[in-house]
């Protein structure tokens, strides 16, 4: 039978998407799907006169694949991907690569991985980004896993990859078992982020300033010509200008009840577990779940209809305030990013290039942007780089923003216009560069109440102490310990 140079699993739009690129590429295909009648049609339709091979079974499927076998599944996340590897475990070879592009959680990647290792094949988990047309044309990849696999999967993946202006493949290796999936996973978070940073930015335009979608929209045209331009600006652009066949301004007609997959709360969730303060991402997630209840929201504008004084200053003048608090927290929000990054690959023992990373989602992904380009060389210049806001080229922008940041708060406070990611991405700011923050009383306050100890600022760290507080406790204390 016909051997072909790789397999794929998972016709869908995304698998069929895929499965072209990497054919456009000179890679011969194999291809297999659960409704075979799927394979049938492909191999007709979008598929015809090209490099494919379908099989209506996993073992005509493998037997198509030339050795070292290098199977891509792209099917939903979860037990349907157990259940997919039950199956093709005993009919591949030792040496074989199984690599799961879909948007699995990295602790069952690494639980994966161990099992396909403890069986004598290699495994990836790698992130996809970029959507249909991505996966068609382009997409950012994330892969990690099995270290063996990268020089088998390497002329592939940078063949069918995004590229950078300058050319570079927006695809390297993450790290070990789960990296990729957990460097997709912030990913995903970061966007959460980066999109409700505009929505704040939209609203403060339209409600706080009362200006016209096409207004907005050549601001946002105007903001995606300098230090902004990215993806999702870009598409903030042309939704602004778009109308429909009747002329209708398309952006009001659509309800403000936001959805989401997961992947946002499974980044807050692992920044909980890592202790790390990510909290502009966390409002993003909050800010979704707030929209959601919109009967709730409906009739609470009933009840509480606050007298708030409308906006009288230089709308010009705002608006490059505005552009300026949006690029500052933009910042924050990458800088929380990373530093969750680097709690997790010490944790897991995973040997992330940060600089890498930044690279691989210069293009083809959804928060691809020129941004990405300065924490790039941000890394270059320090590898051990604790957290962007330290870098140079970072410091300066926020040293010069500030005022302006602060501005656009006062000014959404006195409107009443919710900016939870743009304030509490300058709440992590000031945080971040104080050196004495309110935790000494709430230390005194958790020792007054369970007795767990604290430090004192003249004696040195790890030495702990306890108050008899009330002059009727002892001086049994509980266990200090730390999350």
């Amino acid at each position: 039978m016909q051997t072909t140079d790789i397999g794929l699993i998972g016709l869908a739009v995304m698998g069929e998407n895929l499965a072209l690129n990497i054919e456009s590429r000179g890679f011969s295909v194999a291809l297999y799907n659960r409704t075979t009648s799927k394979i049938d049609e492909f191999v007709r339709g979008r598929g015809a006169g090209k490099r494919f091979v379908g099989a209506h079974s996993l073992d005509a499927f493998v037997t198509a694949i030339a050795g070292p076998r290098k199977i891509i599944m792209i099917v939903k996340a979860g037990s349907a991907v157990d259940d997919l590897i039950a199956q093709l475990l005993p009919i591949l070879a030792p040496g074989d690569v199984l690599i799961d592009g879909g948007n699995s959680h990295y602790t069952d990647t690494i639980r994966r991985t161990k099992l396909a290792e403890s069986r004598g094949l290699l495994y990836v988990g790698t992130g996809v980004s970029g959507g249909e047309e991505g996966a068609l044309k382009g997409p950012s990849l994330m892969p990690g896993g099995s270290p063996a696999a990268w020089p088998l999967i390497r002329p592939v993946f940078q063949a069918i990859c995004a590229r950078t202006p300058e050319g570079e493949p927006c695809c390297d290796w993450m790290g070990e078992d789960g990296a990729g999936h957990f460097v997709k996973m912030v990913h995903n978070g970061i966007e959460y982020g980066d999109m409700q940073l505009i929505c704040e930015s939209y609203d403060l335009m339209k409600r706080g300033v009362g200006m016209t979608n096409a207004e907005m929209h050549r601001v946002f045209a105007d903001w995606n010509a300098g230090e902004l331009d990215s993806y999702l600006i870009e598409i903030t652009r042309d939704i602004l200008g778009f109308r429909d066949g009747d002329g209708r301004e398309v952006i009001d007609v659509i309800l403000d009840s936001a959805g989401q997959k997961g992947t946002g709360k499974w980044t807050v969730g692992a920044a909980l577990d890592e202790g790390m303060p990510l909290t502009l991402i966390g409002e993003a997630v909050f800010a979704r779940c707030l929209s959601a209840i919109k009967d709730e929201r409906v009739a609470a504008a009933t009840s509480f209809r606050p007298a708030l004084s409308s906006f009288n200053g230089d709308v010009a003048a705002f608006v490059d305030d505005l552009r300026q608090a949006l690029y500052a927290s933009k910042i924050v929000s990458y800088a929380q990013g990373y530093q969750l990054l680097q709690a997790a690959a010490r944790t897991q023992g995973w040997n992330l290039n940060l600089g890498g990373i930044a690279l691989t989602w210069r293009g083809g992904c959804i928060i691809r942007s020129a941004f990405l380009g300065e924490i790039k060389k941000a890394f270059d210049r320090n590898p051990t780089l604790v957290n962007l806001l330290l870098d140079p080229f970072f410091s300066d922008i926020l040293a010069t923003h500030q005022a302006a940041w602060r501005r656009v708060l006062v000014t959404a406070v006195t409107l009443g216009i919710p900016v939870p990611c743009l304030s509490s991405a300058l709440a992590y700011f000031d945080g971040y560069r104080s050196d004495r923050l309110p935790a000494n009383l709430l230390q005194a306050q958790r020792d007054y109440f369970g007795a767990h100890n604290y430090e004192r600022v003249d004696r040195p760290r790890g030495e702990f102490f306890h108050t008899n507080w009330t002059g009727r406790g002892g001086t049994t204390t509980s266990q200090s310990y730390g999350v």
